[in-house]
């Protein structure tokens, strides 16, 4: 590896004229264009977007540009949650759920439970105005207690679109009309729709109606039921985790493929399941990093709410074992079959810190059969290809949404939480400001 520092001042020299820019210097870029380290590269940015990427001594730096030392340092895009709850825009909570994504290389979110207030605030993040990552937001949910019938569905999808929503959220409750409604409406103005399976609805004819995304693996449990099952007496539990035994795990590639073939992502989430069904001690899941930030009233409630479902009188845990067995089964055939795969680890939620719970995900998805780059690219490149988006690659052209990190992710998918600093729209904050700007949400030691 070059020392960067011999290299400064020939390069410094070079200028481009107006633009504020910042310079990564002597980098290893990570661009998850494929699985590959592009070593000691001087990565340009200008206005919010990779203006110059190229061999450390060959790319000028531009004149005043604020210099980042890259040495034995890796670069990648940022990571996006897709699957995070976002409080009002007025919330208390905003600004410290927004600080630890951020602080944990979360550059993106996708917010599954919208309201009114998340259009502007949409607008005030991407303007700068608002501290935190780009969001992507849907309306009001579609559930049993929302929706009256399928004319009101049609109605509500109109609404929704109208005030600028980005998409639909579905929540359990709907009858199969009122679902095949938000579908049709929703495919007819072009927004997509995403969340829950109902019960009453299906996989099969999820996929069919062209749903978006299935989060957490809602659904394919039931699917792989045989013909005749009872569905053990009726009780599923947690995602239907106590039907694990009763499933035919021998068809898991065949609706695989059809998830593929129906172009239908998937956002696992897999590891508010297991956090929530698994065997370990609360004790030991308050202590994990990020809890301290956490208000005690809020770990409390998560503490009651694992309590609550393994007490529930059906609950098994050596189903629950075969059941976290069994999805990450599942994660691993969908991505062999080619369907995609989106990071999401459902945040805040049981014992899910916003940011610190993503990286428990990319753990989850490496612990199902992924290598660490296939786990990345759930949380970058793909996320950029199912918006359509301008980030989630590190190349000239696209937004500076960066993380800046100590080792090499593509090793050991730990390394992605070895943050040295996140780039956000251009915007360099070290890890050092990140901490500092976290310190004043710490609630307790962990």
């Amino acid at each position: 590896m070059k020392p960067c520092i011999v290299l400064f001042a020939g390069l410094l020299a070079a200028s481009t004229a107006g633009a504020q820019a910042t310079a990564f210097v002597n980098v290893n870029v990570v661009p998850m264009t494929s699985e590959t380290v592009i070593a000691e590269q001087t990565v340009v940015v200008n206005n919010g977007v990779i203006s110059a990427l190229g061999a450390v001594d060959e790319t000028p730096i531009p004149k005043g540009a604020k210099v980042i030392d890259g040495t034995d340092r890796f670069l990648m895009p940022g990571l996006a949650e897709m699957h995070a709850h976002v409080p009002a825009a007025s919330s208390d909570d905003l600004d410290r759920n927004f600080s630890l994504y951020v602080a944990n290389g979360v550059t993106t979110i996708r917010g599954m439970l919208g309201q009114p207030s998340h259009i502007d605030l949409r607008e005030n993040l991407n303007k700068g105005a608002v501290f935190g990552p780009r969001l992507v937001t849907s309306g009001p949910s579609f559930n049993g207690r929302s929706v009256a019938g399928a004319h009101q569905a049609r109605e509500m999808v109109r609404d929704q679109h109208r005030s600028g929503y980005d998409f639909v959220k579905i929540h359990p409750g709907l009858t199969a009309e009122e679902f095949e409604a938000v579908a049709e409406t929703a495919n007819e103005l072009g927004m997509p729709f995403a969340g829950h399976v109902p019960v009453a609805v299906g996989v099969a004819r999820a996929l069919q109606l062209g749903m978006a995304t299935i989060d957490h693996l809602d659904g394919y449990f039931a699917a792989l039921l045989p013909a005749g099952s009872d569905g053990f007496g009726g009780y599923g539990g947690l995602f239907d985790v106590m039907l694990a035994a009763e499933l035919d795990a021998e068809r898991i590639p065949e609706i695989a493929r059809a998830t593929a073939e129906a172009g239908t992502w998937n956002v696992p989430t897999e590891v508010l399941v297991e956090v929530w069904i698994n065997s370990t001690p609360t004790a030991v899941l308050r202590s994990e990093p990020g809890m301290r930030y956490m208000p005690k009233d809020t770990v409390e409630r998560w503490v009651a709410s694992k309590a609550a479902l393994l007490a529930e009188r059906d609950f098994d845990p050596d189903v629950a074992a075969l059941a976290i067995e069994l999805r990450r089964r599942l994660i691993l055939e969908l991505n062999k079959a080619g369907a995609g795969l989106l990071l999401g680890a459902d945040s805040p939620q049981v014992f899910n810190v916003p940011g610190f719970s993503l990286h428990r995900e990319l753990d989850a998805l490496v612990a199902a059969g992924l290598t660490p780059y296939e786990a990345l690219r759930t949380g970058t490149v793909a996320v950029a290809e199912f918006f359509d988006s301008n980030a989630g690659t590190v190349a000239v052209g696209r937004d500076a949404d960066l993380v800046l990190l100590n080792a090499n992710p593509l090793e050991d998918v730990r390394y992605a939480h070895r943050i040295h600093g996140v780039m956000l729209r251009g915007t360099w904050y070290s890890a050092d400001s990140l901490s500092e700007r976290l310190a004043q949400y710490v609630e307790h030691e962990d």
